[in-house]
């Protein structure tokens, strides 16, 4: 099975932190948060496919072709076109069912594991928070199946209400590609992928299930990079 982490943004709001490294190079607890990534991932994701953009050859430097015994094969997002069109990007590449992960946020093992288990559903990780923050809010119909992800269109919006909030990590398969990407929202130059899998699934008739966790660390602002940091001893990643 195949995984692929979007890892192509600068990561405008973590200010001068990401002036020389790109974001997903960050630490917490003196590890990259893409080593947290590659550590999540079940031994039967032996191919990993790396979208870069901002800064990209500072990751290829790092981390070569292998991770353990991991291939890695980079991608690179010329323009800055959304997480949608980020994925496309690697269309070419992939196989079957693959992972999604975002490059910032920390998953825990136990979560990624539950998530590509063996399914025709597409899904994805979702977590209840007493404010949503910048995350996308997740709709459930009657039968608990995702119906919607309803993102807000200014993106430095801070929603304080509570809800079901997206984690950004899915697991879809090669189908996604029979549909054209959609814009974030009407006149947006960026294709989002949560628009075009809740949009896809729709079209297609495939159920898209969400996974419960505990366990997702948001990593938006360098204050969230303090925060992980005792999130990870606490919960015992």
């Amino acid at each position: 099975m195949q995984a692929v982490i979007l890892a192509a943004g600068r990561g405008t709001r973590m200010n001068e932190l990401t002036t020389a490294i790109p974001k997903p190079m960050l630490e917490v607890s003196g590890k990259s948060l893409l080593e947290y990534k590659f550590d999540a991932l079940p031994d039967h994701i032996d191919d990993v496919v790396l979208i870069v953009g901002y800064l990209g050859d500072v990751i290829r430097q790092k981390f070569g072709a292998l991770y353990g015994n991991k291939r890695i094969t980079y991608v690179e997002q010329e323009r800055m076109d959304g997480t949608a069109g980020a994925l496309w990007h690697a269309k070419s590449i992939l196989r079957d069912r693959f992972l999604i992960m975002m490059g910032d946020d920390i998953y825990a093992k136990e979560d990624v594991g539950h998530c590509v288990e063996d399914s025709s559903s597409w899904k994805l990780l979702v977590q209840a928070l007493p404010q949503m923050r910048r995350a996308g809010s997740v709709q459930l119909d009657e039968e608990g199946l995702i119906t919607d992800i309803i993102e807000s269109k200014e993106e430095d919006a801070v929603r304080m209400e509570s809800g079901l909030a997206s984690t950004n990590l899915y697991v879809l398969d090669t189908r996604i590609f029979s549909f054209p990407p959609v814009e974030k929202h009407e006149g947006s130059l960026e294709y989002g992928l949560p628009q075009t899998v809740v949009s896809a699934s729709k079209k297609l008739g495939i159920q898209f299930e969400p996974i419960f966790t505990q366990k997702w660390i948001q990593i938006t602002s360098p204050n969230d990079l303090v925060g992980a940091a005792e999130m990870l001893k606490n919960n015992g990643f």
